[in-house]
């Protein structure tokens, strides 16, 4: 008896010569890459660049095995060649053995002692911040967002070797590049050699960005001092096998792509957050009742994080509905099997967690915002693994990971228990994706809380 070979995996239609699948996903990317879930199986074929093959990879398990046990036998494909392009090479764009060696040489800047001094930056920038914001008059959420994720990432890596000025002309810059950053991972690689004043404007910030880091970096290697920022941490960090340290350019690189990585992220999921949070009331009041119960009338601290449940509910399920990844990529090195078909060398695989996060199948009433479907006894026997990566899976999993949760929940305990928003009844906010996805237009009033975090 012969076994058939299985069936060709699908082309998404409407691709065109020379543009591929460019028009739609210019059109609404989102949509497009939501579309293919429900229209075609496990596995679709789309054109990204011209001359190249991207599968886009829509099962969970087999999205968890293309992380996990496929891991070795793939580099990062298009979208984390073109970070490493544009930023330079650093453990989020590196693989194989430069990966391995960078994770551990930046493991103890993320250790959980290290992110317990930072809390309390986060907690002072995000008082700061709100102390910027004038009562009852309509706040632009998420550049609000954008401005506090900027302070407490430059003030927890650079909190003792930057001035004033410098640091406000490193977070316009880092502003620009973020900006910038995701058009140009996505379009053909012509599109940025036009001398357009966007991509003049992109290129002059990157550029002093990186000036920046290397001065900060030079002048804390002369002066001999542990500044006990960040930026300290990886000036000392040295590689386990060879005992070297890693070089200055290799710091900037690594922290424009923490910058442009983490910022966009934590800005955009405190916009989505804030959003939930004052559109149910119901939820407002659980996280306002944990917080009164947990801290009474003192700033939250590190301590404090694991005894909020709820409010780690809100976050995970604002990483759920309101996920910023849309289009994660690996590239084949050899021939690779994944599910029933083999795949030849080259072939770029991508999965999109936004829209995995909001598949039916996985979630039931996946748009509803609903954080106790984290509750263990709901989710029990019936949630798969790979169904929720909100930072990816395998050996390249987010490293910030610890990071970045701590960041989003002392700043949303901060910031509820301080301020009070209104959003316009039948305002639209949807989802937008550049580099990130993050909320269109969010515009929300602020109003302070008395003592006690009131409810009115």
């Amino acid at each position: 008896m012969t076994l058939l070979a299985p069936p060709p995996i699908p082309r998404a239609a409407g691709s065109l010569p020379f543009l591929g699948h460019a028009v739609q996903l210019v059109r609404d990317n989102l949509g497009f890459v939501a579309s293919l879930r429900s229209r075609y199986g496990p596995l679709v074929e789309i054109t990204l660049q011209p001359g190249t093959r991207t599968v886009i990879v829509q099962d969970p398990d087999l999205i968890r095995s293309m992380l996990t046990d496929l891991g070795p036998s793939l580099d990062k494909g298009r979208f984390f060649e073109k970070m490493g392009q544009l930023l330079g090479e650093s453990v989020v764009t590196a693989v194989g053995q430069e990966h391995v060696r960078r994770r551990r040489q930046l493991q103890p800047a993320f250790a959980r002692p290290e992110i317990a001094r930072y809390v309390d930056t986060m907690r002072t920038e995000t008082e700061t911040a709100v102390d910027t914001w004038t009562p009852g008059r309509r706040l632009d959420v998420r550049e609000a967002m954008v401005k506090l994720s900027l302070d407490m990432l430059a003030k927890t890596v650079f909190s003792g070797s930057l001035d004033e000025a410098t640091f406000r002309r490193l977070r316009d810059d880092l502003s620009v590049v973020m900006n910038g950053v995701g058009a140009r991972v996505m379009l053909p690689d012509w599109a940025e050699r036009i001398p357009l004043p966007l991509n003049r404007r992109f290129d002059a910030a990157r550029d002093a960005v990186r000036a920046t880091i290397d001065q900060a970096v030079a002048e804390l290697q002369n002066s001999g001092l542990d500044s006990g920022d960040m930026l300290s941490l990886l000036l000392h960090a040295t590689d386990e096998e060879t005992g070297l340290p890693l070089t200055g350019q290799q710091i900037g690189s690594e922290v424009l792509t923490l910058a442009v990585a983490g910022t966009e992220t934590t800005a955009s999921v405190l916009s989505w957050a804030l959003y939930e949070i004052t559109r149910d009331r119901g939820i407002e009041e659980a996280v306002l009742e944990e917080l009164d119960t947990v801290l009474a009338d003192r700033p939250v601290t590190f301590d404090d994080l694991p005894r909020l449940p709820y409010l780690e509910r809100v976050v995970r399920e604002t990483l759920r509905l309101h996920h910023t990844g849309w289009l994660v990529t690996r590239r084949t090195v050899t021939p690779t099997r994944i599910g029933d078909r083999t795949v030849p060398a080259g072939t770029e695989l991508a999965y999109c967690q936004h829209a995995l996060h909001r598949d039916p199948r996985l979630f039931p009433e996946p748009f509803a915002f609903t954080p106790d479907r984290w509750l263990d006894e709901t989710q029990a026997g019936a949630f798969t693994p790979g169904a929720f990566l909100p930072f990816g899976a395998g050996r390249h999993k987010c490293i910030g990971d610890r990071f970045a949760l701590t960041e989003l929940m002392t700043a949303l305990a901060t910031i509820v228990r301080r301020t009070r928003f209104e959003i316009r009844p039948h305002q639209r906010v949807r989802p937008v994706a550049r580099a990130t996805v993050r909320p269109s237009t969010l515009l929300m009033s602020t109003h302070p809380r008395g003592r006690g975090g009131d409810r009115g």
